[in-house]
C-alpha cells in the first residue's frame, strides 16, 4: 500500500513536471508572449483605427457639400466620436488592471470596424447627388436652366425647386446626418480600450530602458494612420461620389469644379476591413506576460516564470512591494461599479494633485487643440485659400505633414532613450520643441491668396454679407436664387455664381482629346459679351501652397518632438499601479478639453469668414465663398494661440522642476544621478514623489 501511494505521488509529480515542461515548450515558440510582437500588432491596429477617423477629416469638405453642412456642424461631427470615448475612457482605464486587456482591445477594434461600415450607410440609402439643382429630376444636369432665359421660360423649373423642400426630403436629410453622428459615437466607444490598454500593457511588460523606444515606435507608426488616411482620401476623392450608380450619359464635372463631390464613402469600407483584420491577433495574447529583461535571456525568463508560478517576485525590487499594496487598484481589486464611483473622486484628486502631471496634461491639451484643428480643417483651408482640389490637398498633407510628424516623434523617443534624459531634460526638450513650433507659424499669417472677385457678393469690411443684384443686365433673366454653377470671365478675372447672373444665353462645348471645355456666350453682364468659361477662376498664387505646407510640416515636426518626453514625464511621475488610471485621466482631459471642442471652435471661426451661404429649404447650408484674408488670420491665429499656451505650460514645468531640484540637492547630495536613473528604472521613490 505505501508503495502504491509512493508511486501515485511520484506519478503525480512527474505529471506536473511534464506539464510544466510542456507548457514552457508551448510558451517558448509562441510569438504572442513577446512584448515586441505586441508592439507590432498594436502599432498596426492604432494605425488602422486612425485611418478611419483621419479619413473623415480628409473628406470633411466633401461631406459638407454632399449633405449641405456648415463648418461648425462638420466640426461637431468630426468631434462626436469623442463623446462615447470620453464617457467610458476613465472607467475602462481604471479597471484595466483586473481585466484581459488584449481581449478587450480586440472587441473594441471590432466595434470600430462596424462603426466604419455604418458611416457609409447614408450613401447607399440616399438619392444620387445632383450638382445642378435647377434641373428637373428627369432632365440631364447642366441643361439650359442655368442660362439667362426669358421670364416666361424660366418659370418652368420653379415647381421642382419648391418640391425639393418637402418635409420628407428634409426628414431624410436629418436621418442621414443622424446616422453619421451615431456611427461617430460608436467609433469613439470602440476606440476606448485600444490606446490606454495598449500603452499600459507595453509599459508593464517591457524593460524600463526599452519602454521609451517602444512608445516612440508605437506613436510613430500610429501617426502613419492619418497619413495613409489622407493619401487614401486623395485617391478616393478623385472618383465621383456616385461611381457605383453613374447616370446615363455620364457627368460634365471635373475634380476642379467647386461642385465636385468625391467618393467619400469608399475609403471607409477599405479602412473598416483593415481594422477588422488587425483585431484578430488580440484574441491570442495572454492577460499577462513575463516582464522583458533582455532579448538573449527570453527563454530563461519564461522557464523561470513557469517553474515559480509567478512573474512579479523576481522582477520587482523590495521597495515596490509596499508600493503595489498602497494603490487603490491593489487594495480593492474587486470593486463594483458603484464602489468605484464612490472612490474614484479621491483617486482623481490624488492624481491631479501632482503639479507636473497637471501641467503636462494641460500642455498636451493645447497641442491637441492645435492638432485637432489642423487635422480637421487644414484640407479645406488649403482648398479655399489656394484654390486647389480636395485630392491634391490631401496628398500634400499625407506626403509632407504626416511624415514630418513621424520623424519628430521618433527623434523625441530616440533622444529620451539614447541620452537617458531625466525629468528636467525632458521638460527642456519639450520647451524647445514648442518654441520652434511657435516661431515657424509666424510667416503663415502672410502666405495666402486674396479673395476672388465675385460679382454680386459684398466684401467691404463692416458690410453685411449678401447678394447684390445687378439691376440692368439681370432683370430679364429671372435667375434662380439657389442655383450654383460658377463661371469665370478670363479677361477681368471676375467670377459669377451662375451663367444666368452673367447674362449668358448660349452654351458651347469644345471637345478635346480626353476632356471637354464648356463656355457660355452672349453674356450681357460681361464686357464684350463673353465668352466665359465654366468653373471658378484659377488662382494666381496657388504656387504658395508648397512653401506654406513646408512651414506647416516643420512646425509639426517640432511639436511632435515633445510627444514622447511629455508622456514619459507622466508615466514616470505616477505609481506603477496608477499608470492605467493616469493615462486614462490624461486622455479624458485631452478629449474633453481638446478633441471635442477644438474642431467645433475652428469650424465656428471658419464660418464667421463666409461671405456667401447656400440656402436649402430656408436654412443655411454649406458656405460657397470665404473672405480669404479673414479666413487665414483666424485659422492661423487659433493655431498660434494654442501653441503659445503649450509653450507657457512647458516653461512652468521646467521652472517647477528646477525649484524642486534645488530643494532636493541638500537631501540627495551623494546621489547626483538620481534623476537620470529615475527615467530609466522608474523605481526610485524620492523622484516619483517629486514629479
Amino acid at each position: 500500500m505505501p508503495d502504491k501511494d509512493t508511486k501515485t505521488t511520484m506519478g503525480t509529480e512527474d505529471t506536473a513536471e511534464d506539464k510544466a515542461i510542456q507548457d514552457s515548450q508551448d510558451l517558448r515558440p509562441s510569438v504572442f508572449h513577446s512584448i515586441k510582437f505586441f508592439v507590432l500588432c498594436h502599432s498596426l491596429l492604432q494605425l488602422a483605427q486612425l485611418m478611419i477617423s483621419g479619413y473623415l477629416k480628409s473628406s470633411i469638405s466633401t461631406v459638407e457639400k454632399r449633405f449641405g453642412l456648415s463648418s461648425q456642424t462638420s466640426g461637431l461631427l468630426a468631434a462626436f466620436n469623442e463623446v462615447g470615448n470620453t464617457a467610458l475612457i476613465v472607467f475602462v482605464s481604471y479597471f484595466g488592471s483586473r481585466v484581459h486587456r488584449p481581449r478587450l482591445i480586440g472587441y473594441g477594434a471590432i466595434l470600430v470596424a462596424l462603426a466604419g461600415l455604418l458611416i457609409t450607410l447614408p450613401h447607399f440609402i440616399s438619392e444620387p447627388y445632383r450638382y445642378d439643382r435647377t434641373s428637373p429630376a428627369g432632365m440631364p444636369q447642366d441643361f439650359e436652366a442655368s442660362l439667362c432665359l426669358p421670364t416666361a421660360s424660366a418659370m418652368a423649373p420653379a415647381p421642382s425647386n419648391g418640391s425639393s423642400c418637402l418635409s420628407y426630403t428634409e426628414t431624410q436629410h436629418l436621418a442621414m446626418v443622424g446616422i453619421m453622428f451615431m456611427a461617430q459615437t460608436l467609433l469613439g466607444v470602440g476606440g476606448v480600450p485600444i490606446q490606454p490598454f495598449g500603452i499600459s500593457y507595453i509599459d508593464d511588460f517591457a524593460h524600463n530602458s526599452n519602454s521609451p523606444l517602444y512608445l516612440g515606435i508605437l506613436f510613430a507608426v500610429t501617426t502613419m494612420g492619418p497619413g495613409l488616411a489622407y493619401g487614401l482620401g486623395g485617391l478616393m476623392l478623385r472618383l465621383y461620389v456616385d461611381i457605383d450608380r453613374m447616370p446615363e450619359g455620364g457627368i460634365s464635372l471635373t475634380s476642379t469644379d467647386p461642385r465636385w463631390v468625391g467618393a467619400w464613402w469608399l475609403g471607409f469600407l477599405i479602412s473598416s476591413g483593415i481594422v477588422a483584420l488587425a483585431a484578430i491577433p488580440y484574441f491570442f495574447f495572454p492577460r499577462e506576460m513575463p516582464k522583458e529583461k533582455h532579448e538573449f535571456h527570453f527563454r530563461q525568463r519564461v522557464l523561470a516564470v513557469v517553474s515559480k508560478g509567478e512573474d512579479s517576485s523576481s522582477e520587482h525590487s523590495p521597495e515596490e512591494s509596499p508600493k503595489k499594496q498602497d494603490g487603490l487598484a491593489q487594495i480593492a481589486p474587486d470593486l463594483t461599479v458603484i464602489q468605484f464611483i464612490k472612490v474614484f473622486p479621491r483617486v482623481l484628486l490624488r492624481t491631479l494633485r501632482h503639479p507636473i502631471f497637471l501641467l503636462v496634461a494641460l500642455a498636451q491639451v493645447c497641442m491637441s487643440c492645435m492638432v485637432a484643428g489642423i487635422a480637421t480643417f487644414l484640407p479645406k483651408f488649403l482648398e479655399r485659400q489656394f484654390s486647389i482640389t480636395a485630392s491634391y490637398a490631401n496628398m500634400l498633407i499625407g506626403g509632407l505633414s504626416i511624415p514630418s510628424a513621424i520623424v519628430g516623434i521618433v527623434v523625441g523617443g530616440f533622444l529620451v532613450k539614447r541620452l537617458h534624459l531625466g525629468p528636467m531634460c525632458c521638460s527642456a526638450l519639450c520647451l524647445l520643441g514648442a518654441l520652434f513650433c511657435l516661431f515657424l507659424s509666424l510667416p503663415l499669417f502672410f502666405m495666402g491668396c486674396p479673395t476672388h472677385r465675385i460679382a454680386g457678393i459684398i466684401h467691404q469690411p463692416g458690410a453685411q454679407p449678401g447678394l447684390e443684384l445687378f439691376p440692368g443686365c439681370m432683370e430679364p433673366c429671372s435667375c434662380p436664387s439657389d442655383d450654383f454653377n460658377p463661371v469665370c470671365d478670363p479677361s477681368t478675372r471676375v467670377e459669377y455664381l451662375t451663367p444666368c447672373q452673367a447674362g449668358c444665353t448660349n452654351r458651347l462645348v469644345q471637345e478635346a482629346l480626353d476632356t471637354s471645355q464648356v463656355f457660355y456666350t452672349n453674356c450681357s453682364c460681361v464686357e464684350g459679351g463673353g465668352p466665359v468659361s465654366a468653373g471658378s477662376c484659377v488662382s494666381a498664387c496657388s504656387h504658395l501652397v508648397l512653401p506654406f505646407m513646408l512651414l506647416i510640416s516643420l512646425g509639426a515636426a517640432m511639436a511632435s518632438v515633445t510627444h514622447t518626453p511629455s508622456f514619459m514625464l507622466i508615466l514616470r511621475g505616477v505609481k506603477k499601479e496608477d499608470k492605467s488610471l493616469a493615462v486614462g485621466i490624461q486622455f479624458m482631459l485631452l478629449r474633453v478639453l481638446a478633441w471635442m471642442p477644438s474642431p467645433v471652435i475652428h469650424g465656428s471661426a471658419i464660418d464667421t469668414t463666409c461671405v456667401h451661404w447656400a440656402r436649402s429649404c430656408g436654412r443655411r447650408a454649406v458656405c460657397r465663398y470665404y473672405d480669404h484674408d479673414l479666413l487665414r488670420n483666424r485659422f492661423i491665429g487659433l493655431q498660434f494661440f494654442f501653441k503659445t499656451g503649450s509653450l507657457a505650460c512647458f516653461a512652468l514645468i521646467l521652472a517647477i522642476l528646477r525649484q524642486q531640484d534645488k530643494e532636493e540637492e541638500t537631501k540627495v547630495a551623494t546621489c547626483p544621478g538620481l534623476q537620470q536613473q529615475l527615467l530609466v528604472s522608474g523605481q526610485e521613490k524620492p523622484e516619483e514623489s517629486k514629479v
